[in-house]
């Protein structure tokens, strides 16, 4: 095989991942859920017949990504080799526990998550590669999320620390289903007010001139300053007026995180609703009003279908920009994942951190792959 056929961001990665798992720690075995405990290699984690499969998985993942050829099998194997990562991790943690006391816990350490994070890229880097359109990725995604889950479901993690932490959670989805709400109940409100906001901005420079500072200020302050901020006000509301407290606005709870996360959100929707008109040629406004069309259909049929993909990208950033304050709102009472961050470091159960961050990044992750399909698919590419 020629050398120009080599693949060195394909190589570097596998590299990276082999490192990974053999140079760091797997998993960590503690005496209980806090205490720091023994360290574990991969060799040491599991017994021969486990980890057999695994270490084949991952000499073949690491072999095809040296060479720019066989991609499709590349990513077949990666993505097959992330689910045998995680079962492993899980048949170990059965396995270490066999002779460990009731109260000791498996945990998994720095090589399982960076092992986890270079898959992710060498699947990202198969995925540009094949140039996937808009739902055959977004179809790759859901695919390797439902094997995940599907893995989980069977139990093959369930005497992992972070699962244990997981089922000791008896309203681990009645705080996911808060987060969401949170999240989605502060940008819906801003996407009926930023949307009309956008566009008159864009019509008007001495409005834009007065609103975009008073946006980029609000944006400045820290979100626990501006959560500190609210709860004086809706305080003294909830106070004077029995009607609002028994209808939750409060200075804790959900409220003073809607509203927060309610004016972080004005500025990228305003801003980019605003630059989608702007990059609108004017020859096409021309076009529309020479075939006969008025004011309201041309913005309806013409303007804001061209301006839609640049909108999208702004509500990309404030829909990832809000799952991550999200689980700051914990500290204010507002419920969801950050529940669990706060407990956890109050705790010092890492664990439980764990519990409540990964789900925040995953929602984040897969909320951004959703939204980039629609922009792409908006912009006119292949589906």
């Amino acid at each position: 095989m020629k050398f120009f056929n080599l693949d060195k961001v394909g190589g570097l990665l596998g590299f990276a991942l082999l490192l990974s798992l053999f140079a760091l720690p797997f998993v960590s075995l503690q005496p209980n859920r806090i205490m720091p405990g023994q360290s574990i290699g991969l060799l040491d984690a599991a017994g021969f017949s486990t980890l057999t499969p695994l270490l084949v998985m991952l000499a073949l993942t690491s072999l095809l990504s040296l060479f720019k050829t066989a991609i499709r099998t590349r990513l077949v194997l990666t993505a097959l080799t992330l689910i045998m990562l995680m079962y492993t991790a899980g048949a170990g943690a059965t396995q270490l526990l066999v002779e460990a006391s009731p109260l000791a816990r498996v945990s998994l350490d720095a090589g399982f998550w960076l092992a986890i994070f270079w898959l992710a890229l060498l699947i990202t880097d198969v995925a540009i590669k094949l140039a996937l359109r808009p739902l055959p990725r977004l179809a790759l995604v859901a695919l390797i999320v439902a094997a995940v889950m599907a893995l989980l479901a069977f139990g093959h993690g369930d005497n992992l620390s972070l699962l244990r932490e997981y089922h000791n959670q008896t309203d681990f989805w009645r705080q996911a289903l808060r987060h969401l709400q949170l999240s989605l109940g502060s940008i819906i409100p801003a996407l009926i007010v930023g949307i009309p906001l956008g566009l008159y901005c864009h019509r008007s420079q001495r409005l834009r001139n007065g609103v975009f500072p008073l946006l980029n200020v609000l944006q400045t302050i820290p979100s626990l300053a501006m959560f500190g901020l609210l709860m004086i006000p809706l305080s003294l509301l909830a106070t004077g007026y029995p009607l609002l407290a028994d209808l939750g606005i409060r200075g804790i709870g959900a409220a003073p995180a809607v509203i927060a996360l309610f004016f972080y959100s004005l500025l990228p929707i305003v801003s980019n609703t605003a630059l989608g008109f702007d990059r609108i040629d004017a020859r096409v406004r021309e076009a529309a009003t020479g075939m006969g069309m008025n004011a309201r259909q041309r913005l309806w049929q013409v303007e804001f279908p061209l301006a839609m993909p640049v909108i999208l990208t702004g509500l990309r950033v404030v829909v990832t920009m809000n799952i991550g304050l999200v689980a700051v709102a914990a500290l204010v009472g507002g419920g969801g994942f950050g529940t669990y961050i706060f407990q956890g470091l109050g705790q010092t159960a890492t664990d439980l951190v764990i519990l409540g961050a990964v789900p925040t990044l995953l929602l984040a992750f897969l909320f951004a792959i959703l939204i980039d399909t629609l922009i792409a698919l908006q912009k006119g590419e292949n589906a």
